[in-house]
């Protein structure tokens, strides 16, 4: 085998290129190796085997999780992990003879060693499972919230269309985001730690562990632990300690509750709720984490509060965190009666059922949503904009500068653009005949399908550069839903629609370009990176489909709230959130809730703001550059750092953010040995430890109905937390006030 310091002869000459052995990203310095085995064998019998196997399993289980209330998400570290003796025996026991010796078609079964390489590409089809296929809520809201009919075929269409057009947008975008070494996408380092420690040959240091014994034994703490907060105590999961001073006050309720109130003081010992929706607090650099914390401060703790007790929008109306939808009695929306047999709005029945309102909290993070997205546009012209028109000008230069990670990758064939483009061409043609076939089904016509494209194409570079460099994403779903409510309102469906063509397109684009980074890291040959990746999202579409479709046969009542038992499993949280901004965007409009005809006009003053604000930290960095701080407020981090709420709560964030800070800052800064050595095998122990006994327990014990009844299950033991305090408002179960 080949010296793993080797670099192949097909690497360009010193006068057409400069190198640089330094990464300019200090933990990627610290974590990604700088050496290369280009003989490595890739795209191997056991890579076929246990690459497809991964990516249909992850898939079936992951649907199957995303209807409960409490979903979830296998990620595929769980799969890097159990796929390694599986590796190590087939390489064993799986004969190495060589069939069609001598011809052009020679190709044996075991080339050898299961390598890390292959490996890689395991986990390439394992992260196609893992990620959820948007497009699946588009056919929960329709079939099961809507009751309204949707085929199967229209539904396969949208979800594989939704996840291929990103393939497009990744390919437009690889030289800016993949290549240079400042976009070093931190969620990355946690898989190359990983697999660092899974193939290298360590000894153990005196008195310490090995790389693999520290995951391992993680692993095993955190799979013990969770059968806790999972099972055997609950309010692990939130502990809102503040509610147990005064439980039968509603106040008291509304500051403590983690889960359904502002959350002071309120903790999560229980890594699902840290690492749900924010992502691993782990992979998180301490600038980001520091914009994350304020921005959540500032809408939480200022923004919330001051909005609710001034009584801004009647707040008092309704509880104080809910994504639900009311009249302004208080009371829940009913959404069916203001639906005509055309699948579009009733203006008549509308106009007699009355205005659609928010609770406060829900109405202002969607004026976050529109800061969000100005602020990104403009923080990217101002802070990152030289830069991008630089890098495109030496694009057509001869001298050009790589790192060294960029430098080994130049020993393989890169994915020829082509490539791309003719998926991207395919992709929007056969979205346009579906729209156009099904249009009384799908309702988008053909204007929207390219205007939602035209917005992924303008977003994914300047969302990309804060992704790959912040490890968090702002979305675009509001700008879309905002668009098309606008120029298309009454027709939800079309609503949906353009949302996962816009934004989704986009965001799937980033989870490409993300592997890819990944396989630039590990040294993988691209085209069969890209390889991987096309056919784990085809594998995926289909089961992610069969599953879905399977259940909504299988679950009497599935989704249906109205139904279902206030102790049922199968509530679909993140559908629901989804077809309330169905309603909101698509059905009932913008301009009746945001424009002219609602009551949240002056929610849009948010655009401006948002523009306003990194202008305002670009001009003070200039007037003041002595002081250093000032460059790390990233304002599309700070503004969009709560735009998981809802379905998120307080709990999933303080926790995160104090974890972040010890990880991100304290053992950073001052142990950073420590931190090389151990930070990403932890985050990767915990994902994998919780997410095995989180299978095992559902299968063991709750999908036999096998509980434990006990205050300690009682959630966060704050039951007021959800009531409004106006007076002369009723609703069940809470105290009335006037």
């Amino acid at each position: 085998m080949a010296d793993k310091t080797e670099v192949p002869v097909s690497i360009p000459s010193a006068p057409e290129y400069s190198f640089d052995d330094e990464c300019p990203v200090k933990e990627v310095d610290l974590t990604v190796p700088k050496t290369d085995d280009p003989t490595m064998p890739v795209l191997t019998f056991r890579l076929w085997v246990l690459g497809i196997a991964s990516c249909i399993l992850l898939s079936m289980v992951n649907q199957f999780f995303w209807y409960r209330r409490e979903p979830l998400s296998i990620t595929s570290i769980s799969a890097q992990i159990a796929v390694v003796p599986i590796g190590h025996l087939m390489a064993r026991s799986i004969t190495k003879r060589v069939y069609l010796k001598g011809s052009r078609w020679e190709f044996t079964l075991n080339p050898g060693p299961f390598n890390i390489k292959e490996h890689v590409l395991i986990t390439i089809f394992a992260n196609s499972g893992a990620g959820s296929v948007y497009a699946t809520h588009i056919l929960t809201a329709v079939k099961l919230i809507y009751k309204r009919k949707l085929d199967f075929f229209p539904a396969f269409i949208i979800m594989l269309t939704t996840q291929v057009l990103g393939f497009g947008w990744a390919g437009l975008f690889r030289k800016y985001l993949v290549e240079p070494g400042e976009m070093w996408w931190p969620s990355n380092l946690i898989q190359v730690s990983l697999f660092r420690a899974l193939h290298e040959n360590e000894k153990r240091p005196k008195g310490g562990t090995t790389r693999t014994q520290f995951f391992l034994i993680v692993l095993m703490c955190s799979f013990c632990y969770y059968i806790f907060p999972g099972f055997l105590f609950g309010m692990l999961t939130s502990l809102s300690w503040v509610c147990w001073l005064n439980p039968k006050s509603v106040l008291v309720n509304q500051l403590g509750s983690g889960l359904s109130g502002l959350g002071i003081g309120a903790v999560g010992l229980d890594w699902s709720t840290i690492a749900s929706y924010l992502g691993s607090p782990l992979a998180s650099p301490w600038f980001a984490t520091a914009n994350v914390a304020v921005g959540f401060f500032l809408v939480m703790y200022v923004m919330t509060p001051i909005s609710y007790w001034f009584n801004a929008y009647n707040a008092k109306n309704f509880p104080i965190y809910s994504n639900e939808l009311f009249k302004i009695d208080g009371s829940r929306y009913n959404t069916s009666s203001i639906i005509n047999s055309n699948f579009q709005l009733d203006k008549k029945a509308y106009a007699e059922s009355g205005n659609l309102y928010l609770s406060t909290f829900f109405a202002m993070t969607y004026g976050i949503g529109f800061a969000t997205l100005s602020s990104t546009v403009v923080h990217v012209l101002l802070f990152n904009g030289s830069d991008m028109w630089n890098r495109t000008k030496k694009a057509f230069q001869k001298e050009k500068k790589m790192d060294v990670h960029t430098k080994l990758m130049k020993a393989y064939k890169s994915v020829p653009s082509w490539w791309f483009h003719a998926i991207l061409v395919v992709n929007i043609a056969v979205v346009i005949f579906a729209c156009e076939y099904y249009k009384e089904i799908l309702q988008l016509r053909y204007w929207g399908v390219l205007l939602a494209c035209a917005l992924a194409l303008f977003f994914t570079l300047p969302i990309g550069v804060i992704v790959a460099t912040t490890n968090q994403e702002p979305g675009l779903n509001i700008i879309t839903e905002y668009i098309i409510g606008y120029l298309y309102p009454g027709f939800p469906v079309a609503n949906m629609l353009f949302k996962v063509y816009g934004y989704i397109s986009m965001s799937q684009a980033l989870t490409f370009v993300a592997d890819f980074k990944l396989g630039h890291y590990m040294k993988i040959p691209p085209r069969a990176m890209f390889m991987a990746q096309v056919m784990g999202t085809l594998i995926s579409v289909i089961i992610y489909q069969v599953t879905a479709w399977w259940m909504m046969e299988a679950i009497p009542d599935l989704c249906d709230t109205s139904v279902l038992p206030s102790n049922s499993q199968w509530t679909c949280p993140m559908d629901r959130v989804f077809f309330d901004a169905s309603v909101i965007w698509g059905l009932v409009g913008p301009r009746r809730i945001f424009g002219d005809l609602g009551v949240y006009s002056n929610i849009n003053w948010f655009f401006l703001g948002g523009a306003i604000a990194p202008l305002l930290v670009w001009l003070a960095q200039k007037a003041f550059p002595k002081h250093r701080w000032i460059s790390s407020i990233h304002m599309p981090v700070l503004l969009g750092s709560t735009a998981m709420m809802p379905p998120a709560s307080a709990v999933n964030y303080t926790s995160w953010i104090i974890l972040a800070f010890l990880s991100g800052f304290v053992i950073f800064r001052y142990r950073p040995n420590v931190w090389k050595r151990y930070n990403y095998l932890l985050s990767g122990g915990m994902d994998a430890g919780t997410a095995f006994v989180s299978v095992l327990i559902f299968i063991a014990l709750q999908s036999r109905d096998i509980k434990l009844v006990w205050w300690g299950n009682n959630q966060d033991g704050c039951p007021l937390a959800h009531c409004p305090t106006a007076e002369g408002i009723a609703v069940e179960g809470c105290p009335a006030f006037g």
